[in-house]
């Protein structure tokens, strides 16, 4: 059984079956107008935090004095070096206010469902236009049906690429052939896009190691990746773990200010770094004190500079290093932050991140302000990087664990 009679149930043949005798020439398209999307900032708070305990790490550590635009010596010139040479600079320990944690009511599953098909609700009456508006012109299936089918998947954000698999596979499928009615060659395409969907078989949950678990963030800057730790540390927190944060984007203006308050508003505690300062010194000692005092999640963010792609990589292989010295098998995920607004433009930083750091899994943000949810499809598909967390609002308990089969739904409920 496919994805898609899993979630919608009826059997697509049945559904041939009772339109067998309809007439194709004699049905009329609803006007639906595309919505306009609306791009919702992201925005992410700043305010002073007062420093309760400031904690410097150890003297003996030799210093080093590297710079962003430095290049940073390659593995390859380092094999008779013991292994990496670390913290540079003095890093700070913040022990946050005595502040409670945004306090989360357990979600029933109807009310997580009901989050998805709003926050999908633009994607899902801009694919319907597009869908409905393609349909009205059908008269046969041949091959000007799925040239148009693949425009109309196209500009409809879906991606190239699974817009040409999916009308490939239709050109062979019996039951489109078969296809008497606008609603029986609706109900194939869509069949056939969730049953690919399905397919991956990507694993979309979080993975959690004992003792500690360690993530580290990537992400252009500006599509919602501090707020994410931010949300997901008031997550872990509520759950009884232990929580650490490592503000390891020294570079840009006001970053480590944006962590150090959702530090606070989460509850959890955070190491940074002097501003300019080695990211990777601040990985050191965020990494050395979970493991001293016990802490179970660290939750690591990174520049996100990738139009310096060079030195990035070099950045996030350094970090990466010092984390394995201290964990071989961390960090245990890595995970790619992507604005759901931006469309296709996302698919495009997923590709060149991939090239920097192997990715474990995606954070869509912004999926409520968003008319391209379908990214999602190529996301899976294509590059074969499972989704894991969604954003489906503004709120502290808005990030949510991805759903395919809510994904599903909510971006064809103007179609089914």
């Amino acid at each position: 059984m496919g994805l898609f009679d899993k979630i919608f149930g009826k059997k697509i043949e049945e559904q041939i079956e009772e339109n067998q005798s309809a007439d194709i020439f004699k049905f009329d398209l609803e006007d639906l107008d595309e919505s306009a999307e609306t791009v919702a900032l992201d925005t992410e708070p700043q305010s002073e935090v007062e420093i309760v305990e400031e904690v410097v790490s150890d003297p003996i550590h030799a210093p080093l004095d590297v710079a962003a635009e430095q290049p940073i010596v390659s593995p390859e010139l380092e094999t008779t070096v013991d292994p990496v040479v670390a913290v540079p600079d003095p890093t700070e320990i913040i022990a946050v206010q005595e502040t409670e944690p945004v306090a989360v009511v357990e979600e029933t599953p109807e009310e997580i469902e009901t989050k998805y098909e709003k926050s999908l609700k633009k994607t899902s009456k801009s694919f319907g236009a597009r869908f409905n508006a393609f349909l009205a012109n059908f008269r046969s299936v041949d091959e000007e049906f799925f040239e148009d089918l693949e425009d109309t998947l196209i500009m409809s954000d879906v991606g190239v690429d699974v817009a040409t698999q999916l009308t490939e596979d239709l050109r062979h499928e019996v039951k489109l052939q078969n296809a008497k009615s606008k609603d029986d060659v609706k109900r194939v395409i869509i069949e056939r896009m969730v049953d690919n969907f399905g397919e991956s078989g990507l694993a979309t949950e979080l993975l959690m190691h004992d003792p500690l678990t360690v993530m580290m963030f990537v992400g252009v800057n500006g599509v919602g990746k501090t707020t994410t730790i931010g949300k997901l540390a008031n997550r872990f927190n509520l759950q009884g773990k232990k929580v650490l944060l490592a503000a390891a984007d020294t570079f840009r203006a006001g970053a480590t200010d944006q962590l150090v308050e959702w530090s606070r508003r989460s509850g959890v505690e955070i190491v940074v770094g002097k501003e300019k300062s080695d990211p990777a010194s601040v990985v050191f000692d965020a990494v050395k004190r979970a493991q001293t005092e016990q802490f179970d999640v660290l939750l690591i963010d990174t520049a996100g500079r990738l139009q310096n792609k060079d030195n990035l990589m070099k950045e996030l292989e350094k970090m990466g290093k010092i984390i394995k010295r201290e964990i071989p098998d961390a960090p245990h995920e890595t995970l790619l932050a992507l604005d759901a607004t931006t469309g296709q433009n996302a698919i495009s930083q997923a590709k060149e991140f991939s090239k920097v750091t192997p990715l474990t899994g995606i954070v869509l943000t912004k999926l409520d302000g968003s008319a391209k949810g379908g990214i999602i499809l190529t996301i899976q598909q294509v590059l074969k990087i499972p989704v894991k967390l969604v954003g489906l609002g503004e709120g502290m308990t808005d990030l949510e664990n991805f759903d395919e089969s809510l994904f599903v739904k909510g971006l064809f409920q103007d179609l089914i």
